[in-house]
């Protein structure tokens, strides 16, 4: 029979180390978007079949699309899962754009931030005829109010909807704001 005393300990034990565990996931969102560098993305349409889901708007950049013509270095063989290593530097008209990528590691470059794609399995054929790679950040959802999503969905589909992203130094990003014509409508609050 197990006493109350050894229990006790058991359960405390177990209530820090989820508390410790939950506050470092928190902290680590919040710290990107403290003191991430901030970067100006535009969105592209999305099918309008699939735009919301809920209570969450799907994203998609014009970044998400990287031609293989860009992509220098090592290149993983067929059926491998790998991440995308993609330079983004700010472009004429405000927003950021891909510079190059690599599935290496990009150097330090003053000017450009380095984000960090989610896992892609690489296949042949994206890469004959100068194909593209259709890539994902981890910011493809941005949560809206409640019946809040069809303004923005339909200023997304006529190219005015951008986010504002913070980006970490080891690659991750986080959305900052989400913006109608340039001017913020949501902004991601730090906890």
């Amino acid at each position: 029979m197990i006493t109350a005393k050894p229990f006790a300990a058991v359960a405390l034990f177990i209530a820090i180390v989820q508390t410790a565990i939950l506050g470092y996931m928190i902290e680590g969102r919040a710290s990107i978007l403290r003191s991430g560098t901030e970067v100006l993305l535009k969105t592209a349409p999305v099918d309008p079949r699939d735009l919301l889901r809920g209570d969450y708007v799907i994203l998609t950049y014009d970044i998400s699309t990287i031609s293989t013509t860009s992509v220098t270095g090592t290149r993983p063989d067929t059926g491998e899962v790998a991440r995308l290593h993609v330079r983004l530097k700010p472009g004429a008209d405000g927003f950021w754009i891909v510079a190059d990528a690599s599935f290496d590691p990009l150097p330090e470059e003053a000017g450009s931030v380095v984000l960090l794609s989610q896992p892609v399995t690489i296949y042949d054929w994206e890469w004959s005829n100068a194909g593209n790679l259709t890539v994902s950040y981890g910011i493809e959802r941005f949560y809206v109010p409640e019946g809040e999503g069809r303004p923005i969905e339909d200023g997304r589909n006529q190219g005015r909807v951008s986010v504002a992203a913070r980006v970490s130094e080891d690659g991750q990003a986080q959305i900052r704001a989400l913006m109608l014509d340039g001017e913020e409508l949501y902004e991601e609050p730090l906890y």
